[in-house]
């Protein structure tokens, strides 16, 4: 068993993606109108070709209540990696990615968090060699 599809609810699929892959550098794997709404996922072109991650549309209100308040509260809904997060940082930054927390040690790792424009937190962090 492993993980091959992961959600983070957006609250526009359309500036999600554009944020994204224009910005964060994934790519689009899959769009299928549903609707009012898409089935929409992106992945890393760095990362294993089959997992993707899915925008998924925060029209349900528990779900909109649930998003605003993790925001709220500073917790970030998803993680990525990064080999070099200062670097990482520094390139999304000359993006226009606004971060809530610069890249911080805590013991064996690095995080920073960022905002994607689309309700959510993101946590990107490097693991260091011990």
């Amino acid at each position: 068993m492993h993980i091959q599809l992961t959600s983070l609810m957006v609250d526009d699929q359309t500036k999600a993606l554009r944020f994204y892959t224009a910005v964060l550098g994934f790519v689009k794997k899959v769009e299928i109108p549903m609707g009012e709404f898409r089935w929409l996922t992106v992945a890393s072109p760095e990362g294993h070709d089959d997992v993707q991650l899915s925008l998924e549309p925060n029209a349900n209100p528990a779900a909109k209540a649930f998003q605003k308040a993790m925001f709220d509260q500073g917790i970030p809904l998803n993680s990525f990696t990064s080999h070099d997060l200062p670097a990482e940082c520094a390139r999304l930054e000359k993006r226009g990615v606004v971060f809530t927390k610069k890249p911080t040690r805590m013991g064996p790792v690095s995080i920073a968090v960022f905002s994607d424009t689309c309700g959510n937190l993101i946590q990107m962090h490097q693991v260091h060699a011990s």
